[in-house]
This record gives structure tokens, sequence and C-alpha cells, in this order.
């Protein structure tokens, strides 16, 4: 069984599919229209990020968590001693 007859549909197919669209959907399109935008909106802020980590991992860094600068980190660098809080320091008498 073959399938040529089906192609992909023309300008005049086209133009009765936008009629009949804009027949169902009516006021409502712009705001499907609004919102669909909205979607590629977030759709691409989300590859960027991931290429962003994907570049990261690339050159050896870990990345950093979001809203939040982080520099470099160096080997040569001792990491500082966390701060104990009164309640579990026990030196005192």
């Amino acid at each position: 069984m073959t399938v040529a007859f089906l192609s992909l549909p023309g300008n005049t197919e086209w133009l009765v599919i936008g009629l009949f669209a804009l027949l169902i959907f009516g006021r409502r399109l712009p705001e499907v229209a609004r919102s669909l935008g909205k979607g590629v909106v977030e759709f691409k802020k989300g590859l960027r990020g991931i290429e962003e980590e994907v570049e990261q991992a690339a050159e050896g860094q870990t990345p950093a968590p979001p809203n939040q600068q982080q520099g470099p980190l160096r080997a040569d660098q001792p990491t500082p001693p966390p701060e104990s809080s009164p309640e579990q320091d026990t030196t005192t008498t």
C-alpha cells in the first residue's frame, strides 16, 4: 500500500485551515497565540540554561547554583572550618 498521494497542504489548503481555526477559536485565538509565545520563550530559556551547564561541565567547572556567584575553585586554598554555634560549643563550663 502506498501513501504517495499524501503530501503537505498547499497555499489554498492552509487558507482553508486558517479560516476554519478562526471560526472555531475566534476571540480566543490571540490568547492562544500569546500563551504559545510565552511557552516558546520559557523553552528557549531552559535550553540556554542546559547549554551553559554542559559548557561548564566540558570545561571542568562545577555549575554554580542559580542566583549565586561562585568563584573558581582552587586546590591550594584550604576550606574554612564550619562555624560552631553556642549550642554546640562544649569548651565552656
